[in-house]
């Protein structure tokens, strides 16, 4: 069992006990947990080990000394796979927000590279809704290819719809990332990952990086650059300014986790189950069905530890993040998060305003700022898509980058939007409650949308709310 840490409000103690039991009983190697209401947290746990092999001691501790596990900390961050969509997802929204980009344009109006094989009327709201008809390669991109910032917005461009864009949805588990990327570049001159880093993670304090420092801290690499523009992965000394034209401290880097991918436990009676149904099992099995070529558009499939892939800032797959910045992004979508001017970095929660005690008064709270306009959530969280994924091969629901509650991705009830990651990470936000939630892990297992972890934690909370 972990060694579970943090803290949680009075009334929220059965979550506690449920992400305990996800190392007792669901086979957790290493975890966190945060939860906002109303903008400030009243969960935030983590425990476990941050890396891959008990065995190996393959990290060194937080003092930088070798000798054995290595412990997940309050400020491990890990990659988060698809739940990755949801931050890069946001920056469209923002986007179009400030008026810099008009959802119901056609790509090809920022990208005329897009408009070859057919997709000259794709609208950039179906590369948010999973209905531009491109979730797969005819021929994969090698990992080399895929974060070398010029392959994959090249492929996506070339290739031809797998359906007739508009008509159907299915699941663009890959293709997301060089579709967003390139987009975002070329409407705004920055690659998305930097404009993320510069636009929200900064302002907002967030430990969570749509293209990250490298492992351990040792070098920061800029990323978010993809096309023409720029390259991914060029490293530079920690510290100073990168690609992403953010100072990293070191210190904020040391705790990566590493990706390991235990054997999955047993189902958990009366619980959800990780077994899919026969016709999922077959096309995961299937090299030439759409799923196998929609997961499999990097093939082999990539090294989820190796630092140019965490740094190429992959929108639809390799952000990396803290549980406490990946929930506190969520709760800066639906309302007003405590930010300190003065310290942007400063947790959730931020600290007296140093200005008012200056004056002779009392100090004053930080003040408090939110991402989405309240038109812009409800446009986010609109339903776009619904019924049959062509990929997943379940019944999927979305809204325009963001999954929705459902039967195949359940969330704390229907308000709810967000994204999981395949193999166990979940963050969502849901407005009805002033929630926002956050589980990320290092302990890969077989689901897809709904992780045995992650939906126990959710159940856990529903009945403290």
């Amino acid at each position: 069992m972990g060694d579970v840490q943090g803290t949680v409000a009075d009334g929220f103690e059965p979550v506690r006990d449920a992400f305990a039991a996800n190392f007792a009983e669901r086979g957790d190697v290493g975890a966190a947990l945060t939860v906002h209401r109303d903008g400030r947290p009243v969960v935030d746990l983590w425990g476990g080990r941050r890396d891959a092999d008990a065995e190996s001691g393959s990290q060194p501790d937080s003092d930088g000394e070798g000798g054995g596990p290595a412990p997940w900390r309050s400020g491990t961050a890990v990659v988060l796979r698809s739940a990755t969509k949801g931050p890069a997802a946001a920056v469209l929204h923002l986007l179009h927000q400030r008026g810099q980009l008009d959802l119901d344009a056609p790509v090809g109006t920022y990208w005329p590279e897009f408009k070859a094989a057919g997709k000259e009327r794709v609208l950039v709201r179906q590369l948010l809704t999973h209905r531009a008809g491109v979730p797969a390669l005819d021929t994969p991109l090698s990992p080399a290819a895929a974060v070398d910032g010029v392959s994959g917005p090249r492929a996506v461009a070339a290739q031809s719809p797998w359906w007739e864009p508009g008509t159907a949805h299915g699941y663009h588990a890959q293709t997301f990332s060089w579709l967003l990327g390139e987009l975002v570049l070329r409407a705004t001159g920055r690659g998305l990952g930097r404009w993320f880093a510069e636009e929200v993670a900064r302002p907002y304090g967030l430990d969570l990086w749509l293209g990250t420092p490298t492992a351990a801290g040792r070098t920061a690499v800029g990323a978010g650059s993809t096309g023409t523009a720029g390259s991914a992965g060029a490293a530079v000394p920690a510290g100073t300014a990168g690609a992403a034209g953010l100072p990293v401290p070191a210190s904020r880097l040391a705790r990566l986790a590493e990706v390991a991918t235990p054997p999955p436990p047993p189902a958990e009676p009366g619980g959800l189950r990780v077994r899919p149904k026969r016709s999922v099992t077959a096309a995961y099995r299937d090299p030439d069905s759409l799923t196998r070529r929609a997961f499999g558009a990097i093939d082999p499939a990539p090294d989820e530890n190796d630092p140019a892939y965490r740094a190429a800032g992959l929108a639809g797959s390799a952000g990396v993040a803290t549980a406490r910045s990946l929930s506190r992004f969520y709760a800066a979508l639906i309302g007003p998060v405590p930010v300190d001017p003065e310290d942007p970095e400063q947790p959730a929660g931020g600290r007296a305003d140093p200005a008012g005690a200056a004056a002779g008064g009392a100090p004053q709270p930080a003040p408090r700022r939110r991402l989405f306009t309240p038109a812009t959530l409800t446009q986010a969280r609109s339903e776009e898509s619904a019924g049959p994924d062509r990929v997943l091969v379940v019944g999927t629901r979305f809204g325009l980058g963001f999954m929705l509650h459902g039967p195949s991705a359940p969330m704390l009830g229907p308000q709810s939007f967000g994204h999981p990651g395949r193999g166990g990470s979940l963050a969502f936000a849901d407005p009805e409650w002033g929630v926002s939630f956050a589980y990320v892990t290092n302990g890969m297992q077989r689901s897809v949308t709904s992780d045995p972890r992650a939906q126990a934690l959710v159940r856990a909370l529903r009945r403290c709310l």
